[in-house]
């Protein structure tokens, strides 16, 4: 089975990132300083070639990823698909076979979002953790199987993520395609969770800075971590 590359990209700082707030499926953009994150965590993967991306449906994984791939020397353009989506599927027909040829398939999927935090989402974490305490806020934002007030905990984020990983993904993998994911902390946890078997006790203590790419290699079936 032929090698290929497995590009994991959370997403660069967010405007509620930045404003301490607990963002989970509300829709925020990029700060400034997470524009520039994307284009330096461009730079890193800016010589490894990408066949297929896949984006959650949130704005800012998307944002990071297409300024990412400004940064790429592949010479191909991302080209974000719509499919089941009425006119815009069908309207948005490429036949150029070149141009097809040029583009880099994009998949926008609701599975990777982040976790949704339910009634803590627009709220300041620092005043959560003064209404609740410190040990209660680090349940909901830490632990595998706590979720927040109507959110989701890490593990029903696993339940969708690692399905979809496995169904959608991996089959792309298998055929050699290089994939890139640009998506949030979480569903990328419970992915990496899955690639690196870690348990739960130790998946609640990783950490994924923004805008830093983590590589792994794929070959008959196996994932190893590249050291970058």
């Amino acid at each position: 089975m032929k090698e290929c590359k497995l590009i994991l990209l959370r997403h660069g700082e967010s405007e509620w990132n930045r404003l301490n707030l607990f963002t989970g499926w509300v829709d925020i953009p990029l700060s400034e300083k997470g524009i520039l994150e994307a284009l330096e965590a461009g730079k890193k993967i800016a010589e490894i070639p990408i066949d297929l991306i896949f984006i959650s449906s949130l704005i800012r994984a998307q944002m990071t990823a297409m300024l990412a791939m400004s940064k790429h020397k592949g010479g191909r353009v991302p080209c974000l698909l719509h499919p089941n989506e009425g006119r815009l599927e069908t309207w948005a027909r490429v036949y150029s076979d070149h141009a097809k040829e040029m583009c880099i398939p994009v998949i926008a999927a609701w599975q990777l979002n982040e976790r949704m935090y339910g009634q803590l989402q627009g709220v300041n974490k620092k005043e959560m953790t003064e209404k609740f305490g410190e040990e209660q806020v680090r349940l909901w934002r830490r632990s595998f199987d706590v979720a927040p007030p109507q959110g989701e905990s890490l593990a029903m984020t696993a339940e969708r993520a690692i399905p979809y990983f496995k169904e959608e993904i991996v089959p792309s993998l298998e055929q050699g395609k290089n994939v890139f994911i640009s998506a949030h902390g979480n569903s990328l946890r419970a992915i990496i969770m899955m690639l690196d078997g870690l348990s739960k006790e130790e998946v609640v203590s990783l950490e994924l800075a923004t805008g830093e790419p983590i590589v792994y290699t794929f070959k008959s079936g196996h994932f190893s971590r590249e050291k970058r």
